[in-house]
């Protein structure tokens, strides 16, 4: 079974989602998502400053396998991108929960709800 931190939140396309405590998300791909892709090869992340829409692919990660798009969880704009990810995208594999790969500051706190929680998002993987 993936490592599922209950601390987080997720999505069913295989995101986490750490609610910081301004407010502001930090997104990353799960433990399952970078087991499934494999050697995580190159990683495309949002600018600062980007609107994005719930569920719009807005980064994009390839591995040696294929190439997925990563959504946003949320309405919200983008404020920060990890370069360092960029820099070392293999980081994604060594420690997915570790490696965050953007941030946003969400439009409506009251969309954070439909986010899933380590239960939830247990089953979406167990279904898959």
């Amino acid at each position: 079974m993936s490592n599922i931190p209950a601390d987080l939140k997720y999505t069913q396309s295989h995101e986490w989602v750490r609610i910081e405590a301004d407010g502001t998300l930090t997104l990353g791909v799960t433990d399952h998502a970078q087991e499934a892709l494999g050697d995580v090869v190159f990683l495309e992340l949002p600018e600062a400053g980007r609107k994005v829409a719930a569920g719009e692919a807005c980064a994009v990660i390839e591995s040696v396998k294929a190439a997925s798009d990563i959504y946003a969880p949320v309405a919200g704009e983008v404020i920060g991108s990890n370069e360092a990810a960029v820099d070392a995208p293999e980081s994604v594999n060594t420690d997915a929960y570790g490696t965050w790969l953007f941030k946003i500051k969400p439009d409506a706190a009251a969309d954070l709800g439909k986010l899933l929680d380590a239960a939830g998002y247990e089953a979406v993987v167990a279904n898959a």
